[in-house]
C-alpha cells in the first residue's frame, strides 16, 4: 500500500496550456489579416545587398551600398512629424521621424526578409533610413516567441539613396 502513494518527479515539465503552436499560428493569422486587409499601411522596403556591397575588410563599413529591388511590406506606421534640432555645424535643421511596427513571423517565414539597421524604406513620397531596431513584444510572455520588430526611421537625404 505504501508504494501506491509514492510520488515520482516527471522527466520534463508539462507543456504550457493554451500557448502551443496552434495558438501562435492563430495570432499570426489574425495579425496578418488586420495589417493587410483592415489597416493596409504599406511601405516599399529596400534591403541592402550584402553580397554585392563592397565592405572595408577591417572596419566592415561600405561607402557605396548596393540595394536589392524594393519589397512591399505591410506595417503599422507611427508618424511623428518634424522636430527642430540644432547642430553646431549646420545650425537649425528639421528632423522627420517615423516608427514602423513589423510582424516578425510574416517577414521571416512568408517573405524571407530580415529587417536591418541601415536599410531604406519608402513611405508615401518620402525615403527613410532605419536607424534603430527594437524587438519589444513577446507572445504571451514567452521569451522565445517575439512577434514584433519595431524600427525607428529618420528621413533620408536625397544624396544618400536613389530609389530609381
Amino acid at each position: 500500500m505504501a508504494d501506491d502513494n509514492k510520488w515520482e518527479q516527471p522527466d520534463a515539465p508539462p507543456p504550457p496550456l493554451f500557448l502551443g503552436e496552434p495558438e501562435r499560428n492563430l495570432v499570426k493569422q489574425v495579425n496578418d489579416e488586420l495589417m493587410e486587409r483592415v489597416i493596409g499601411q504599406q511601405i516599399a522596403y529596400y534591403p541592402l545587398d550584402v553580397e554585392k556591397t563592397n565592405y572595408h575588410p577591417l572596419y566592415g563599413e561600405a561607402i557605396e551600398k548596393t540595394f536589392l529591388p524594393p519589397i512591399r511590406v505591410y506595417v503599422l506606421v507611427d508618424w511623428h512629424g518634424s522636430e527642430t534640432v540644432y547642430s553646431d555645424n549646420v545650425g537649425l535643421d528639421k528632423d522627420w521621424t517615423i516608427t514602423l511596427h513589423f510582424h516578425r513571423r510574416r517577414l521571416t517565414e512568408d517573405q524571407d526578409l530580415f529587417v536591418r539597421e541601415g536599410d531604406f524604406v519608402l513611405y508615401g513620397d518620402s525615403l527613410y533610413e532605419i536607424t534603430k531596431l527594437i524587438q519589444p513584444r513577446m507572445l504571451f510572455g514567452q521569451i522565445d516567441y517575439s512577434f514584433e520588430i519595431t524600427g525607428e526611421c529618420t528621413l533620408s537625404r536625397e544624396s544618400l539613396f536613389d530609389a530609381q
